[in-house]
């Protein structure tokens, strides 16, 4: 049994029917590659195998009626590979927008919660020959970082399957009681709690005073509730697009090189153009710099004594985009600054603040308040937070092999919320830069727009470089 940390579980109260707390991987592999050639079977098979010894594949939620803290992880005592792991032909022509949209279908569904939080689907019928396999994760199990390393454990350098670690293989210990999760629950709750409330307090007073000092020397990052109102700033529904681009590194690295930038500068560059371009495109430009949300991983960071071990080890920087720069060497010169006087405030802050405050979320009060903000639509009473959510994760720069089969891209979706309908996230891996876009169709049903115009971008800041 393992207790589920604040930040873990607050993925499951903040999740209703519209907004869906699951994270995606889309890995296109080419199976030719696979030893003996391709059978479904035969990859679900190797899913099975490899299962066995990644835990986090094979733990289920448990709770109790008696119990005041959040749910914990148990093994599932009759998993079968066969409820998780799924095929589906995409409709011809069986193209990449084919292809998204089944995803965009997919992505607007719920997780079983009676099961393990995960599924695949292995996506046949492209019209390239390739297959797509698309693994859904509820986010209160994985991570960016997360995510990457349990991807990398059903990778391997070769298409030949690992021999799998003996230790990680192991019987379950049995599902523990009812009463054991209500007192363990009750001990952390009446005990640990109020202690850990104590110390907290004084250490979270020095962020609203920080802030609050570097915004009169004009050195703070963006405040929440500043951003300008963009079409990604509403209510959402279900209903999700999504769409893809996939651009050279060794590109991305020429102009980070010949500007003496960073790749994440280049990267929210090419992010604030695309989306100036779609916002020119409808019309919808606002004045100001929209607002980035860049989620932080804090895997490395120093653990808190207040801090519940958990898998969720992240926080969030914001940081203006440059959409209202037209010149895309300034603009990506503006960028870089902007996150440089970001990452020096983020710095500033204790990286567990937000994991610890976590702690304290209240489950059953959160999901009823979530439920009826959704419902009343009131994302739209009040300035959005901020505008748009940019993930970069950094992956394997060689070749990998995807249960058998040689992986040729892998595009990552993170979730959206009500009042953030739209979320970025870029993967690098194997010399290029995957670019992942999940929106609500409600609001942007025409993500491709986006998506083409981060090829556009760079190619304008390749020109420069000459």
């Amino acid at each position: 049994m393992q207790r589920l940390s604040g930040l873990d579980a607050s993925f499951l109260y903040l999740e209703t029917r519209s907004q869906l707390m699951h994270v995606i991987g889309l890995v296109e592999i080419d199976p030719s590659t696979m030893p003996g050639g391709y059978e479904f079977t035969k990859l679900r098979d190797e899913m099975e195998r490899r299962v066995a010894a990644i835990p986090a594949f094979r733990r289920k939620l448990a709770d109790s009626v008696l119990n005041i803290d959040h749910p914990v992880w148990v093994e599932d005592e009759d998993f079968d590979i066969q409820r998780h792991v799924h095929r589906v032909a995409v409709p011809a022509p069986g193209g990449e927008r084919e292809v998204a949209e089944l995803c965009g279908h997919l992505a607007g569904q719920t997780l079983d919660r009676g099961k393990p939080l995960w599924e695949l689907w292995i996506i046949e019928g492209l019209s390239t020959g390739r297959i797509c396999a698309m693994l859904r994760m509820h986010h209160a199990g994985t991570d960016g970082v997360t995510s990457a390393e349990m991807l990398a454990q059903m990778c391997t350098l070769t298409p030949d399957p690992p021999e799998l670690d003996p230790k990680k293989i192991r019987e379950s210990a049995g599902p523990p009681s009812r009463a054991t999760i209500a007192a363990t629950g009750a001990l952390n709750y009446f005990v640990a709690r109020p202690i850990a409330m104590a110390k907290l307090l004084p250490r979270t007073l020095s962020v609203p005073v920080g802030w609050l000092r570097r915004a009169q020397q004009q050195s703070a990052m963006p405040a929440p509730f500043m951003a300008p109102r963009t079409r990604f700033n509403g209510p959402i529904t279900p209903h999700r697009s999504i769409a893809l681009a996939q651009l050279s590194l060794d590109d991305v690295k020429r102009v980070k090189n010949h500007f003496g930038v960073k790749i994440n500068d280049v990267v929210l560059s090419l992010v604030g153009g695309a989306l100036r371009t779609y916002l020119i495109e409808h019309d919808e430009l606002p004045d100001r710099p929209i607002v980035g949300m860049v989620p932080v991983s804090v895997h490395g960071a120093d653990e808190s004594d207040l801090v519940v071990e958990g898998t969720n080890k992240v926080t969030g920087m914001f940081t203006l985009l440059s959409t209202d720069v037209d010149d895309p060497v300034i603009r990506l010169e503006k960028q870089a600054e902007f996150s440089r006087t970001s990452k020096e405030h983020h710095a500033e802050i204790d990286a567990n603040i937000l994991r610890s405050w976590a702690q304290f979320a209240p489950g059953t009060t959160l999901s009823t308040v979530m439920k009826f903000y959704g419902d009343r639509k009131l994302a739209s009473a009040h300035p959005p937070i901020f505008n748009v959510l940019v993930s970069n994760v950094a992956g394997p720069n060689f070749p990998l092999y995807f249960l058998g089969s040689r992986v040729t891209a892998v595009y990552p979706l993170g979730p959206i919320f009500q009042g953030l309908g739209l979320n970025i996230t870029v993967f690098s891996a194997d010399g290029h830069l995957n670019v992942g876009i999940l929106a609500c169709t409600d609001q942007t049903p025409d993500p491709w727009k986006i998506a083409n115009a981060f090829d556009d971008q760079l190619k304008q800041l390749l020109a420069a470089c000459d």
